[in-house]
């Protein structure tokens, strides 16, 4: 058999014949707080599409990978050094931005209530509560929040993804600290169903599972009778 070989020579390749629409990165960080997902979304101070909500996003520099601007626009827009960032989606519908043809890849993070906090409080990004069907972005007084291009459609695919995932994976953990209670455990499986679950119904299916470990301590300053901390299997104590 004849032997083809694929060298690297392009001669002849004319890039211009090409359209070479923009990338952006777009970053979906979530958090679950009083049983109810919040959104770290930037009020836009630019065209196009000033004065609404959106995602930290920007654009992928030519010499950079998408992992590299991910991390760029977590630092330089929301002020956090490090977080789990995974590829959620891409989107690239014609009309998604005005400005010209962007395609964007969502990248999607589950934080804790106290990472949300502290990216609030260095005053870059804003907690946005996500309710309803469809989803909906409303401030801490319950008004709607009006939101930048398909920022809608992206935080809806994404909390899709967790609602698809939160019964059979550990994504759950990720919202709680190391040490947690079986309430605390249930709010966020509410958080991301967006329903209330049956109190004895949910702690005995999280305790059959074998993924927990009671931790013989309680939890400090409750005002109530203390609940028991768990921790999971195999996780540092």
């Amino acid at each position: 058999m004849e032997h083809i070989s694929i060298g690297d020579d392009i001669d002849g390749y004319d890039p211009a014949a090409y359209d070479r629409p923009s990338v952006t990165v777009d970053l979906v960080l979530l958090a679950s707080i009083e049983r109810q997902l919040h959104a770290l979304l930037l009020r836009r101070d630019q065209s196009p599409q000033a004065g609404c909500w959106a995602l930290p996003g920007g654009f992928v520099a030519i010499d950079e990978s998408l992992d590299a601007a991910a991390a760029r626009v977590l630092r330089d827009k929301v002020g956090m050094e490090r977080a789990h960032l995974e590829q959620l989606y891409t989107f690239g519908a014609i009309d998604r931005d005005p400005r010209m043809r962007i395609v964007t890849v969502a990248y999607l993070a589950l934080l804790r209530p106290e990472q949300m906090a502290r990216a609030e409080r260095a005053g870059r990004v804003t907690a946005a509560t996500l309710v309803g069907d469809p989803l909906r972005a409303c401030n801490g007084e319950g008004t709607d929040l009006s939101l930048a291009f398909d920022h809608r459609a992206i935080l809806s695919v994404a909390r899709e993804r967790l609602r698809g995932k939160i019964d059979y994976s550990d994504l759950a953990f990720a919202f709680l600290p190391e040490r947690f209670t079986l309430r605390a455990l249930q709010d966020v499986h509410e958080a991301v169903l967006g329903t209330t679950l049956n109190k004895p119904a949910f702690r005995r299916k999280m305790l059959d599972r074998g993924q927990l470990v009671a931790t013989g301590d309680r939890e400090a300053d409750a005002s109530h009778r203390p609940a028991e901390l768990f921790r999971v299997r195999d996780a540092a104590v």
